[in-house]
């Protein structure tokens, strides 16, 4: 986006001017109309210098980011400054004295200075997207349109507030699954680079025929001792590819998808992203923006390609004419209670109640699938460490056990 300084008059015939960031002068000269200002004249600002803009290197490096916590505290904060009724520039002015960390002050300094050189909050939030998502900005232009800045804030709150709860919840479910894992893949290292080597030399010590699991076992911790550099190689160089193919979009969209179908996180993953998809769009249409609006501004907040892809086809049927609840139909991604739910809404008025009410229902089965998760998990790695010790006992203890008896024998 660009930065352009403008002047016009507003309906009262008064000279107004300021600044505003849009993509083209185009797109500020309807901003400007939609709320009532006839434009006069807009200039594109001239750029800033990264030198002059951006902080040090050191001081970046110290720096830490604001996090999503930040971002709710300060929107708690700030609609509660708001209720009590302190104008935006004294509620950021506070919040800057009020804090000590360096990010965040700058932050704040940085939207002070926008709304001082005549940008609206909204705009102000925009020139932060790794802070303030897209859905967040698109909420905060519903709330300086409409003049319900603080049920907005308050809404905003809550819906980082469940976002929060249910990434703590899973992050919770998994870590005993991941550290597990871990611990597997490091003793498969261990006992291919340093174990397996030392039974190699006792086995060449005794001269017999050992058995094809042995052979292939010391086989593959051979070739692992070997080429380890390249397998080293290999493993980040696939890593790095696999993280260039997810940045691409059709890349995204297939790993999305391939999520979706997953045996135990699949189901967990889509009920967590329609809940998201529910209360968002929910909280969008509660708050006066327009249906395919809000469908625009969702389809970025579900942090899912494929899901987003289903919300913006069912944005195109709704600007066709279709009714939302044929339109969800049509995507695919919904369970029949969840469609019926949305067809009654549509019928008596009360779509935004009901999209909550989904959202609630989402929220539960979330909360109960991820409570199961590690149950679910546990003999999935039982099995894995069973299969481990298996070949183990095959491949190593069995020849030392034959060869053994077969010494005493022979003694």
């Amino acid at each position: 986006m660009k930065s352009f300084t403008w002047e016009g008059r507003n309906g009262r015939g008064e000279r107004v001017r300021g600044s505003t960031d849009a993509d083209s002068s185009d797109a500020v000269a309807a901003q400007l109309m939609a709320g009532g200002v006839i434009p006069v004249t807009i200039e594109a600002s001239p750029q800033k210098s990264l030198a002059d803009t951006s902080p040090s290197w050191w001081d970046q490096l110290r720096r830490a980011p604001v996090s999503t916590d930040d971002c709710l505290i300060l929107t708690r904060q700030l609609y509660t400054l708001q209720k009590a009724g302190v104008p935006i520039l004294r509620s950021l002015a506070g919040l800057e004295a009020s804090t000590s960390q360096a990010s965040l002050i700058a932050l704040l300094q940085d939207l002070r200075a926008s709304l001082d050189q005549g940008r609206e909050l909204s705009a102000a939030m925009a020139r932060h997207p790794d802070i303030f998502s897209p859905f967040y900005i698109a909420m905060m232009q519903v709330g300086e349109m409409t003049g319900r800045m603080p049920e907005v804030l308050l809404r905003l709150a809550q819906h980082l507030e469940f976002e929060l709860d249910t990434r703590a919840r899973i992050k919770q479910a998994l870590r005993y699954p991941v550290m597990v894992l871990a611990a597997i893949a490091i003793a498969i290292v261990v006992l291919n680079i340093f174990v397996l080597p030392t039974f190699a030399n006792v086995f060449a010590g005794f001269k017999a025929e050992l058995p094809l699991m042995t052979r292939l076992l010391l086989g593959f911790s051979a070739w692992m001792v070997r080429w380890w550099p390249l397998l080293l190689a290999g493993a980040v160089g696939l890593l790095l590819a696999v993280r260039a193919w997810l940045a691409t979009p059709d890349g995204r969209y297939r790993w999305d998808r391939l999520k979706l179908r997953l045996p135990i996180a699949g189901p967990i993953v889509l009920k967590a992203t329609l809940a998201r998809f529910a209360r968002s769009f929910a909280l969008a249409t509660k708050s006066g923006v327009p249906i395919s609006q809000a469908m625009l501004v969702v389809s970025r907040t579900v942090e899912n390609a494929f899901i987003a892809s289903r919300v913006e086809q069912m944005r195109e049927g709704v600007e066709r004419g279709e009714s939302i609840s044929r339109c969800a139909t049509a995507a695919g991604v919904f369970t029949p209670i969840v469609l019926q739910m949305v067809a009654v809404g549509e019928e008596t008025g009360e779509l935004d109640q009901l999209l909550l009410e989904i959202a609630e229902m989402y929220e539960r089965e979330t909360d109960y699938a991820i409570k199961g998760l590690s149950a679910a998990i546990e003999p999935l790695l039982l099995f894995v460490i069973g299969v481990m010790v298996f070949v183990l006992a095959l491949g190593v203890f069995m020849p030392l056990w034959n060869l053994g008896q077969a010494a005493m024998g022979r003694h």
